[in-house]
């Protein structure tokens, strides 16, 4: 198993982003996407998840399956934790299962994220990290080879990182891969780094004359 990309070039609102970017992903390993804000981090992971139009190069995915797109065979986990506030903890998770393509019941998964008791709670009353905990919920629930994660210790506390570090590595136990943009250590070792800033467009620049 393997994810690549040759040549990628990213354009948003008519500016490019990156361009000739070139990554590989084996199965077991983890990838962290680093860089200065606007270089492209999140724009890479959402177009591997089929979210952005990709504007040059090619992404590749050897040993997945054959009849599904990248994006069908990925979990993204961006900034937004996307959550109906109306309906239960419970209740969301399992529109998101059934969404996937997944029958599993929500309860396991809500074990093992620490929100078990809190099945019949509205989502609504959830705080920032038990919102992020239910969206981690999903990556557990529907078994995917590749997992995006933007920025994913975000407004965890020290046991919640400590969680979705041990997911991580489980995952990447099991032949999975995962590429992570962040800032921020995510609890894992000797993870290699793609630098944005090597294949971003340079920021733009104040008009001298104004």
């Amino acid at each position: 198993m393997r994810l690549s990309g040759e040549g990628l070039a990213c354009i948003r609102g008519g500016r490019e982003i990156f361009a000739g970017l070139d990554f590989a992903v084996p199965g077991g390993s983890a990838l962290l996407v680093t860089g200065r804000n606007g270089a492209g981090k999140s724009s890479l992971l959402r177009m591997i998840a089929g979210l952005i139009r990709i504007a040059g190069g090619r992404l590749t995915f050897d040993g997945g399956t054959a009849d599904s797109t990248v994006a069908e065979q990925a979990h993204y986990l961006g900034h937004q934790d996307a959550l109906k506030p109306a309906l239960t903890v419970s209740e969301n998770l399992t529109f998101w299962t059934r969404y996937l393509g997944s029958t599993e019941p929500a309860a396991s998964a809500l074990d093992t994220v620490g929100l078990g008791q809190l099945g019949d709670l509205p989502a609504a009353y959830l705080s920032a990290g038990q919102r992020r905990r239910l969206s981690i919920a999903r990556l557990v629930a529907v078994p995917r080879p590749i997992w995006l994660l933007d920025e994913p210790t975000s407004a965890l506390d020290s046991a919640g990182q400590a969680m979705l570090a041990e997911l991580m590595r489980g995952h990447l136990a099991g032949g999975g891969l995962l590429l992570a943009a962040t800032h921020a250590p995510i609890g894992l070792d000797a993870v290699p780094e793609l630098r944005m800033d090597q294949a971003a467009a340079p920021p733009l620049q104040p008009d001298a004359e104004r």
